[in-house]
């Protein structure tokens, strides 16, 4: 091949690849094969498949759309630590991040440019800056495995769950004044002026009872509720934010509640259900459907299997439920709320995350954040 000809072929590729960048994507973590499928969320098509590393559980994309993380769990107790990354243009997986002592990775949050995840074995979150490629901030929360996570565009709040304590996490960052000498204190002659010292942040951590197996949650819409469902009580537990107490507590129809998302109008409330534990006897809902003001149930369908993960793209429109026990991600119409498509076969598909064609711009982080 002469040098134009490669010429020519280089960069009809990068252009191939661009245009695959700039449209929308939904990432699938095939947990059976340990794989990331990337999927057109349109054609309903997988596009590729890229190696995840072992034991994959969550996924989350960077703000530009270029690297996929993945959490590569190992379960309770597991020696576990490191997290995958896939290059998203390339389709290629690149080198792990090491987390050290911090063992099994789950929840994945990217947000001011870094990744959050919880270390479920050393009840932690921490945080890894990509630009220097070390983790640069971590909190303990004390809690029995510390699961999923979110945290706010504003970067000072943050929440998660602690499914074995049955508990929700909220990490607020707080002004403290500096660390000042005891009152009468006397300097020794000749020792140079103490300089006024600024105001420091710091982080509270308030511990929410919940219920047994807390473990999916949400964030209203409006941000002023949190609502986790309680795997193990069958039930669902709302916290108020404002004052940072449980509010109320109700049953719901289902085993296993796995994960919970809120539509983006609020007024809706979905529910995946895995089913019940070591049970022969299929359970016929696997996805609830609440209305948020009522708190009853308005729609529970069969999805097939039972199903973890629950996404729903900027916008709205759908919402893809990933139905591990079925091998498939169901498509669901959220006006309509009924099933309009599906992606399979995939291999006990769980973790998802949406890579925008566009991707909004990182805020930058509030002035004045010490972590």
């Amino acid at each position: 091949m002469n040098r134009r000809r490669l010429i020519c072929v280089l960069g009809i590729t990068l252009a191939l690849l661009a245009r695959a960048a700039a449209a929308d994507q939904l990432l699938v973590l095939e947990k059976d094969s340990h794989q990331l499928a990337i999927i057109d969320p349109v054609k309903l098509a997988v596009l590729a498949r890229v190696p995840s590393g072992p034991d994959p559980h969550e996924v989350e994309s960077s703000s530009d759309g270029r690297i996929a993380y993945i959490s590569n769990y190992g379960g309770e107790g597991s020696d576990q630590h490191i997290i995958s990354r896939v290059d998203l243009l390339a389709r290629q997986p690149l080198a792990p991040i090491d987390l050290g002592a911090l063992h099994s990775a789950h929840g994945l949050a990217f947000a001011g440019g870094k990744l959050y995840f919880t270390a479920e074995s050393s009840k932690v979150i921490g945080r890894y800056d990509p630009a220097s490629e070390r983790i640069d901030w971590v909190i303990g929360t004390g809690q029995d495995r510390t699961h999923m996570l979110w945290v706010a565009p504003d970067l000072q709040h943050i929440y998660t769950t602690n499914v074995r304590s049955g508990t929700v996490s909220i990490i607020e960052s707080a002004l403290r004044p500096a660390f000042a000498p005891p009152p009468g204190f006397t300097p020794p002659p000749g020792a140079p002026p103490r300089p006024s010292a600024a105001p420091v942040r710091l982080w509270d951590i308030t511990v929410v009872p919940a219920g047994r197996g807390a473990e999916g949650f949400d964030v209203s819409p409006d941000g002023k509720q949190l609502w986790t469902a309680n795997a193990q009580d069958g039930t669902v537990t709302v916290i108020d934010l404002a004052s940072k107490k449980a509010v109320d507590s109700f049953a719901i129809p289902v085993h296993g509640a796995n994960r919970l998302k809120f539509t983006p109008d609020g007024r809706h409330v979905l529910i995946s259900a895995l089913g019940r534990f070591g049970s022969r006897e299929p359970d016929h809902s696997n996805l609830i459907i609440l209305d948020t003001a009522t708190h009853r149930t308005i729609k529970s369908l069969d999805l097939g299997g039972g199903a973890a993960g629950i996404l729903i793209p900027p916008g709205g429109g759908s919402a893809f439920i990933a139905v591990s026990g079925g091998g498939k991600v169901a498509v669901l119409d959220l006006a309509s709320l009924e099933v309009r498509g599906q992606i399979a076969p995939l291999g006990q598909p769980d973790g998802m995350a949406w890579v925008n064609a566009e991707p909004p711009a990182a805020p930058a982080e509030p002035a004045g954040v010490n972590h």
